[in-house]
């Protein structure tokens, strides 16, 4: 119906009926009381179990000292009506069942509560108290992945729904630390998720950076990546209050903000129409609030620290609880290998200390580089090597031991295809518009996402991903089979393949050299300075690494000026003149 033409909710629903899809079911099908409450005994059993497997003869915890906080947050600003309505907008439409009216409705009603609201935020603020009605949670298990036995209570998830309210609050106060901590610079440098101006797709950057420089000098990268189990819910409550004070700097009514923000937190599990009965929380950060993936992080500081202590290099996601160590190893260097096992014995031992297990299964080793060294490498790894794998899935990446990514192309062709024939399948009833819609939602999704990772790659594998955006273009423009393509995209104004890859490179140099972009990614730039004065010296060229070895030199992340520089939009040619291969 035309009063639906920009409600992409219903867009999508319909698309789903007409190709009878069901949503994932995110619960037992056959919902009752008594599944209700086995899921909460065993999300309560599950925790208990992995606090008590942890090791308590270890002694007591002695962190690192990172730094004696030079700057201390002991109270909070009062906000005002703009910077409610800003939280506002960038609040979603869940409602939790504890809400006394819908979240949509709440909203719109705002203007007439609108300075009720605001005194409730700003009284808690100012007190440093947490109300005890925010503190209970509705948990609504969701299965980890869609096609997962649904009758297995370990194949859930819990996700905190928690009151809007609490939202709103929880939003000013993260608004207020995240900006103390960024402005006294007290995040973890290689620390990605849930930062401004950080992704999957910089994480990944970086390291596979990394990885090619060390190919560049014919060294061998052992690439470990760490899954923890549960993390968010094994969270210690007084080693968490701890960080905040002892590291972060928070004192004060702040301090105590976040204390009865985390003590006297409870939960009841809802299934349809049932509900569980109220459980008590004794430790954790509530997946699904807007401070969970804060405190974890903070949680997680002095990690850091331990690992930079044994010369190896690392990068976490907080979101996908996944830590990355790695470390470069030359021909000359044999001792390299027992740094990364002290390393990996040294994070173990600080996990156990903090009530944070490692998930062994799904912890894997990659090794990268030619192919005879990796032979000599594997032998020096002992047990180790058992968990080496030729390809392993980093951040939703599939990375092999040559870097060639071709198992992710594979990968990322076979997907769109199954999207893009499910979309020539109900293309009759679409108009052109929503069809572009869905081309870009399922699509380019897969097409675009981390494909700064693929520039330097041979321009056959490329192609693969290139007749994938052809046929997409063919389906929404109902184009012939052997029809010229360039027209087609010029009338779509897509651009293709390569250009998308070079033009992601790009973007993120313009904002590497603006600060729009992580200091991990600003590092990898350097300017480039004549040895004599010359006409571009005021031009902001920009280093090219020299690659030893040509094979791989063409890969690393160099910032390579494209010929296809000067038919960019104009704010990116203007960032930098960049130095020409």
């Amino acid at each position: 119906m035309i009063r639906n033409n920009n409600n992409p909710r219903i867009l999508f629903r319909t698309i789903n009926q007409l190709l009878h899809f069901s949503p994932a079911s995110n619960g037992p099908v056959n919902a009752s009381l008594s599944i209700c409450e086995e899921f909460a005994t065993f999300f309560n059993e599950k925790m208990t179990d992995i606090r008590s497997s942890i090791s308590k003869t270890l002694g007591p915890i002695q962190d690192p000292a990172l730094f004696s906080p030079q700057y201390t947050m002991n109270s909070f600003n009062k906000i005002n009506k703009v910077e409610l309505h800003k939280i506002l907008s960038c609040l979603g439409n869940a409602t939790c069942v504890l809400d006394p009216i819908p979240t949509y409705f709440f909203k719109e009603v705002i203007e007439n509560i609108f300075l009720m609201v605001l005194d409730i935020v700003n009284l808690s603020l100012a007190t440093g108290v947490f109300p005890e009605t925010f503190k209970t949670a509705v948990i609504k298990p969701q299965l980890k992945k869609h096609n997962l036995d649904s009758s297995v209570l370990s194949n859930y998830r819990p996700i905190s729904n928690i009151p809007f309210m609490s939202k709103i609050l929880e939003k000013a106060v993260f608004r207020q630390i995240n900006d103390f901590l960024m402005g006294n610079n007290i995040y973890e440098k290689f620390q990605s998720g849930f930062r401004q101006g950080h992704s999957t797709e910089t994480a990944l950057v970086k390291v596979v950076n990394d990885l090619r420089i060390s190919m560049d000098i014919n060294n061998i990268s052992v690439l470990v990546l760490l899954d923890l189990s549960a993390a968010f819910d094994t969270v210690d409550h007084d080693i968490l209050l701890n960080r905040l004070k002892e590291y972060t700097g928070l004192t004060g009514t702040v301090l105590n903000w976040f204390k009865t923000y985390l003590k006297g937190r409870k939960y009841f599990i809802s299934l349809g129409d049932h509900v569980s009965g109220v459980h008590d929380i004794h430790f954790g950060v509530p997946q699904g609030s807007v401070l969970g993936p804060l405190l974890f992080s903070l949680y997680m500081l002095p990690l850091g620290k331990i690992i930079a202590e044994h010369g190896v290099s690392f990068h976490s996601y907080a979101d996908d609880t996944q830590l990355c160590v790695y470390i470069s190893v030359g021909p000359e260097d044999p001792g390299a290998v027992n740094k990364l096992v002290n390393c990996l014995a040294g994070i173990v031992s600080w996990m156990n200390r903090h009530f944070l297990k490692l998930n062994e299964d799904k912890s894997e080793i990659l090794l990268v580089g030619n192919e005879l060294q990796r032979k000599k490498v594997l032998n020096s790894l002992g047990n180790l090597a058992l968990q080496t794998k030729t390809e392993v899935k980093n951040l939703g990446v599939i990375l092999d031991s040559e870097l060639t990514f071709k198992a992710h192309i594979d990968n990322v062709v076979k997907t769109a295809f199954f999207h893009l024939r499910n979309i020539a399948r109900v293309r009759p009833f679409l108009n052109f518009e929503d069809a572009k819609k869905l081309t870009h939602a399922f699509i380019f999704s897969h097409l675009d996402y981390c494909n700064a990772l693929l520039i330097g790659l041979p321009k056959k594998t490329i192609e693969r991903l290139q007749l994938v955006q052809n046929a997409a273009a063919r389906v929404v423009t109902h184009a012939r089979k052997f029809a010229h393509i360039t027209p087609i995209f010029a009338d779509l104004h897509w651009l293709p393949v390569s250009f998308r890859i070079d033009y992601k490179i790009l973007l993120l140099v313009f904002k590497a050299l603006n600060g729009q972009a992580p200091l991990y990614i600003s590092e990898c730039l350097t300017v480039y300075i004549p040895n004599r004065s010359l006409r571009s010296s005021g031009s902001t060229l920009l280093n090219i690494p020299m690659a030893k070895y040509k094979k791989y030199g063409q890969a690393a992340f160099c910032f390579y000026a494209p010929k296809t520089w000067n038919k960019l939009p104009i704010n990116i040619r203007q960032a930098s003149s960049l130095k020409s291969s």
